[in-house]
């Protein structure tokens, strides 16, 4: 094989897988479709024709006759007025007419054959247009339905190009997540270890000041909490002796041991 008919096999091979991924069937049965349309419609404009010539002879040959009549009438009053030579004129042309009218009636039986060959032929091409319009019609749902399969099938596996590029949008994400979440997790640890300081306490000290003014300032809080506990119990109004507070049972004892005295 020669380098020319080794490119122009390339060519043709590459030119006819694109030719083959741009083609959408449905399409290529829409126009086959269009072109038998137009095609039956030419068949019936060809019987119309026909069968307009036909009745144009028709009509031509009733007017023959008529005519044909007519000389036949003349002839016969000429005789009845002696004119042997007018009557022998009208039967000539008479003759004439009569072969034009054999003529007409055979072309007038050729176009009517034509007509029903036509008629015929318009009837079985209309008959598998209508079939193929069926079958273009199923092929054209069949085909749309494997295609709306095939692209669910692309989106559900993640083949498919627009999918395809979405999982990897989400396993990035995801990627980015993980490592922002591990970062953080460092971050966390560096500064619960003390290798790194929290910067809103850069200005408070270091890790044993920070922890004696918060056990400070919880002393605080607690001694505040208690003053303020005390402050809100009812004032006792037993006598006090000695500075010492009796409690209820002592006061009660000390009053019995008064009484008795």
């Amino acid at each position: 094989m020669s380098m020319m008919k080794r490119i122009s096999l390339i060519f043709q091979s590459k030119a006819n897988k694109a030719l083959d991924r741009a083609e959408d069937p449905r399409e290529t049965l829409d126009y086959s479709y269009q072109r038998q349309l137009d095609l039956l419609s030419k068949v019936r404009r060809g019987v119309a024709d026909v069968a307009t010539s036909r009745k144009r002879i028709e009509l031509q040959v009733n007017q023959l006759e008529q005519q044909s009549q007519k000389l036949s009438d003349q002839a016969q009053k000429a005789i009845s007025m002696n004119r042997e030579d007018l009557a022998r004129e009208a039967l000539t042309r008479k003759s004439g007419l009569t072969g034009q009218i054999t003529d007409l009636k055979a072309q007038h039986a050729q176009l009517q054959g034509e007509e029903e060959k036509l008629t015929l032929a318009q009837q079985r091409l209309q008959a598998k247009v209508e079939a193929f319009r069926t079958r273009k019609e199923t092929i054209k749902a069949n085909y749309t339905a494997a295609e709306a399969q095939t692209k669910i099938g692309e989106a559900m596996s993640g083949i498919g190009e627009e999918m395809g590029d979405v999982g990897m949008a989400i396993q990035r994400a995801e990627d980015k997540t993980a490592n922002m979440q591990a970062r953080a997790g460092a971050i966390d640890e560096l500064i619960a270890s003390g290798a790194l300081d929290d910067a809103s306490s850069l200005n408070r000290g270091d890790d044993i000041s920070r922890e004696l003014e918060s056990m400070s300032s919880q002393a605080d809080v607690e001694a505040e909490l208690a003053a303020l506990k005390g402050l809100s119990q009812p004032s006792q109004p037993q006598a006090i002796e000695g500075g010492d507070i009796l409690s209820p049972e002592a006061q009660k004892a000390t009053e019995n041991r008064e009484g008795q005295a």
